[in-house]
């Protein structure tokens, strides 16, 4: 869901930016604008100083120009750390049963638990990743099936197989999975 709100939040703005910069230039070189546009000519200015001083003397105006850049800067870091998160799990804590912990890569894990799901009857192509805490990861696994598979028969596989195997050897209690089934798509070919 971020993802696709990032996209299209930095979609709108700069395309805001595009068409705005794109007049201007425009209108610089010469192009005669609407006149119904912000500017009317290449010597005229974006902010008069009767537009730029108009609401300088109303008690609201300060309050709301800090309360609004206040309100930009914040959500200007919410998106910031939010696309700074790391998405995926680089460690697991395994528990080796002397009350110590060893550190598993977490690429590793998802490059075996890959493997052993690319490996199940029928499946063309396995991706895993790992997701959550490194005492409590969970797993995203994507699937992509030959036609002639039952798709439920490859989940019940996965689940008991290449999932249990990896829960087992890293030595967890539980791996929540998210699991996407896709088909492959073959191409019709002429018979001659």
């Amino acid at each position: 869901m971020l993802r696709i709100v990032n996209r299209v939040l930095l979609g709108v703005v700069g395309l805001a930016l595009v068409v705005l910069g794109g007049s201007v230039l425009a209108v610089g070189l010469g192009v005669r604008p609407p006149s119904w546009w912000i500017h009317d000519g290449r010597h005229d200015v974006l902010l008069s100083d009767a537009a730029r001083t108009r609401w300088r003397d109303q008690g609201w105006w300060w309050p709301a120009v800090i309360g609004a850049l206040a309100v930009l800067v914040l959500l200007a870091l919410w998106w910031l750390a939010a696309v700074l998160r790391r998405r995926r799990l680089t460690e697991v804590l395994v528990d080796v049963g002397d009350g110590e912990g060893a550190l598993l890569r977490g690429r590793a894990l998802e490059g075996v638990l890959a493997e052993d799901a690319g490996r199940l009857d029928g499946v063309a192509h396995a991706q895993a990743q790992l997701t959550g805490k490194r005492g409590a990861p969970g797993a995203r696994v994507r699937l992509l099936l030959e036609p002639h598979v039952d798709p439920g028969h490859t989940l019940h596989l996965l689940t008991t197989e290449a999932l249990a195997h990896a829960r087992d050897s890293a030595g967890l209690a539980a791996l929540p999975a998210e699991v996407r089934l896709r088909a492959v798509k073959h191409r019709a070919e002429r018979v001659s």
